[in-house]
């Protein structure tokens, strides 16, 4: 018997990298207005698109490891 899912630790690192990511994305979106250095602003909106994209990644491996319900973890 074959098994494609993820592994229960798998799961568990992944919600714990879901949980950084989404702490990174509340300190750019939140950072990013008061910057006044347009460059550092730039970046700020930059990292909080890549991020938001990271972010849905994840919850998709979430979805297929079939361990974990990744609405919960928004």
């Amino acid at each position: 018997m074959e098994y494609k899912g993820l592994a229960p630790n798998e799961t568990m690192q992944l919600h714990e990298i879901l949980t950084l990511k989404n702490l990174c994305l509340t300190k750019s979106v939140t950072m990013s207005p008061l910057a006044v250095d347009e460059e550092l602003k730039l970046i700020l909106q930059n990292d909080a698109t890549k991020t938001a994209q990271h972010i849905k990644e994840l919850k998709n491996l979430m979805e297929q490891s079939g361990l974990a319900d990744a609405e919960q973890f928004h």
